[in-house]
């Protein structure tokens, strides 16, 4: 059980919505509700949230572009309901920024359990929880969850953001997909995986280029990813 959380369940529909509320308060979490997507953006501006479980099938405003909306403002945990099965619909919930999903028709105590995992890995200590990661002119803080590169502020999604301390901890040490799925995602079983990992790092390495440092992620063939403990033209530090 969880305590001092707050969870945003945002459904179109009341009865699913009581539902879902219902089976986030046994495992104490505190709960808002929103039936549209411009409900759910302004009690987020306005109330500090854990937790956003959201349905995908919504009029005017659907769940993958309030997903979208969401993660342009905050790295708080999403979880996506939703009826879609199709493996390509689900991966393009997880590109837009979800961190999981449950698929209807769901058993009630599955959602609450799986918020209870997405708020806890939240909450737990990151690779070098305490203690700066430096590589290069990259520099992580994962206390502060702060990126600098050649002391240029770098703004990364939560998840983008565990990829990139995972990779800078264990420099020159290539991680695979499942590797990083496990470490990442938290689990080895997730629906079109490698298309989330291979998309996650694809968005990573564009933010990345945007500060002239793609070079940090490197892909090794038939290996997966890695950060070079020594990569070619260090940044160099903003006069």
């Amino acid at each position: 059980m969880v305590t001092g959380c707050t969870a945003l369940v945002v459904d179109d529909e009341p009865q699913m919505t009581a539902i879902v509320e219902f089976a986030l308060q046994t495992q104490g979490f505190a709960v808002l509700t929103a039936h549209d997507g411009a409900t759910a953006m302004n009690l987020l501006r306005t109330h500090d949230v854990d937790l956003v479980v959201l349905d995908v099938l919504m009029p005017a405003l659907d769940g993958l572009s309030l997903c979208e909306l969401i993660r342009a403002r905050s790295d708080v945990p999403v979880m996506l309901l939703t009826a879609l099965t199709q493996q390509e619909d689900v991966i393009a919930g997880l590109e837009r920024g979800a961190d999981d999903y449950v698929t209807k028709p769901f058993h009630p105590r599955e959602v609450a359990l799986r918020a209870q995992a997405l708020v806890r890995r939240r909450r737990a200590p990151g690779d070098g929880e305490g203690a700066a990661l430096r590589v290069g002119g990259l520099v992580i803080d994962p206390g502060r969850h702060t990126v600098t590169v050649g002391g240029r502020r770098l703004e990364l999604p939560y998840t983008e953001f565990k990829l990139l301390a995972h990779l800078a901890a264990r420099p020159g040490r290539p991680q695979s997909w499942q590797d990083l799925l496990r470490a990442v995602w938290g689990t080895a079983d997730l629906m079109g995986g490698r298309d989330v990992v291979r998309s996650t790092v694809y968005r990573l390495r564009s933010r990345l280029a945007a500060l002239d440092a793609a070079r940090y992620v490197q892909t090794v063939r038939g290996a997966g990813y890695l950060m070079p403990d020594a990569p070619d033209q260090p940044d160099q530090p903003d006069q």
